[in-house]
């Protein structure tokens, strides 16, 4: 195989999803400014976040925290074991 046939296979495989679970797909999918809730791996759960953006480069999931006055809360997508949406 070619150097350049190998950097193409490379390019594609990091243009996948690195970020793997049910939440990453959610946050994927999820609009600014929807309100949640996150249950994390080791039972904490943070209550009443407003969804600001999902970066894929790194699995970080932004969110403001109206309890905290708008404190920017950064949560990796892969330790949330569950996500509760707000009822309208």
């Amino acid at each position: 195989m070619r150097r350049e046939e190998c950097e193409d296979c490379r390019k594609k495989s990091e243009s996948k999803h690195r970020c793997k679970g049910c939440a990453c797909d959610q946050f994927r999918k999820l609009s600014t400014n929807t309100e949640v809730d996150l249950f994390l791996s080791g039972g904490t759960i943070l209550e009443d976040l407003v969804f600001v953006n999902f970066d894929e480069k790194n699995c970080c999931a932004f969110f403001n925290s109206e309890r905290e006055g708008g404190q920017l809360i950064v949560v990796d997508c892969q330790f949330v074991q569950a996500i509760g949406f707000e009822a309208d």
